[in-house]
């Protein structure tokens, strides 16, 4: 007795202009339908064959037999008192994971995930508490940014104008399926969002790092870094174990060199861990490596760790101490803090 399974469907969104157009001439109809297809995916950003009305009844039945279309889903979403807005995704195997919208004045950035989960296992942050369950895909990666451009304009009627890859995941463990996205999210003909308009945010891979140098990439570059001794990072980020600070600082100055791209060094101070006068000194004589631009960024506590955020006063002398090193530094004040959407918060929790 032999057992039959079914052909798993292929999903609309994995396939290429190309892939459409063999299918529609295979089926008898004109090429210039996968030209419409495709523009209903990317760049109306269609969730079901149903709303591909141009196309005829008989054809989005086609679609449907032949392939499947699998979209993400706001699940639950929270606004903050400081008008933050936090999305936690429904993705069609049932994970979630979660995105934030945070409105400023001058911008409306979009904080998106990579993954399900994260491996990376910071001591600091929630997500690192969590178990990497999956990577996800592209078009899961631009669903993220379609919603939130969506609930951008409905809420506040201004279009995104940032992106930031700071949400769930390492997005360098992820790497196609997130450039690949990217790749959706600024193509003229898709969304047409620049590139210069993005930041993805590395707790430092030093391959990938020249990977992406290699591959030419367009974004900007921001370096989770928090910690400017290896002895230290090591106790908060093990990753450092195997991507030394040397070794970033190697890799950083390549990307540098081969794309123009400045590099952001993100800081998380937390108290009595890294805001010393001694830890801002080994933080310039990092930065001063490098061509770069320094966040220090409010740290927000969480339930599984016994952190808590430096003072304001603290943070501030911290910052002037690495201005009389002649760096550029930049104090990001938390957001979202009330609905678990800030720095380091994001666990799936509602």
């Amino acid at each position: 007795m032999t057992e039959t399974t079914a052909i798993k469907k292929k999903d609309i969104r994995d396939l290429t202009l190309e892939q459409i157009t063999e299918a529609m001439v295979s089926w008898g109809e004109k090429p210039f339908r996968a030209k419409q297809v495709f523009e209903w995916l990317w760049k109306k950003r269609a969730r079901s064959f149903d709303e591909m009305t141009n196309l005829s009844q008989s054809l989005r039945q086609k679609l449907s037999d032949a392939f499947t279309f699998n979209t993400i889903k706001p699940d639950v979403v929270q606004k903050s008192n400081d008008g933050t807005v936090k999305i936690g995704f429904r993705l069609n195997d049932g994970n979630l994971v979660e995105g934030v919208l945070i409105p400023t004045a001058k911008r409306m950035t979009a904080c998106v995930s990579s993954q399900v989960g994260c491996s990376l296992s910071c001591t600091f942050c929630a997500t690192g508490y969590l178990k990497r369950q999956r990577n996800l895909k592209h078009y899961e990666v631009f669903d993220q940014v379609a919603i939130i451009d969506e609930i951008a304009q409905k809420q506040f009627d201004i279009p995104l104008s940032n992106i930031v890859f700071m949400g769930m995941g390492e997005p360098l463990l992820n790497y196609k399926e997130v450039l690949d996205g990217i790749n959706h999210i600024t193509h003229p003909d898709q969304m047409g969002m620049s590139p210069s308009r993005i930041t993805l945010s590395t707790a430092g891979i030093t391959k990938m790092i020249k990977k992406m140098a290699d591959d030419g990439v367009r974004f900007n570059l921001a370096l989770s870094l928090h910690a400017a001794t290896n002895e230290k990072r090591s106790k908060i980020m093990p990753i450092n174990d195997s991507n030394s600070l040397e070794d970033l600082v190697e890799a950083l100055n390549y990307f540098y060199d081969e794309t123009g791209s400045r590099i952001t060094l993100e800081y998380c101070v937390i108290n009595e861990v890294n805001d010393h006068p001694e830890d801002a000194e080994e933080l310039a004589r990092f930065a001063r490596q490098i061509t770069c631009k320094i966040n220090l960024i409010e740290y927000n506590p969480i339930e599984n760790a016994n952190y808590l955020g430096s003072s304001g006063n603290r943070i501030d002398a911290f910052a002037k101490q690495l201005e009389k090193r002649r760096l550029i530094v930049n104090v990001r004040r938390s957001r979202g803090k009330d609905i678990d959407a800030a720095c380091g918060q994001l666990a799936n929790k509602n």
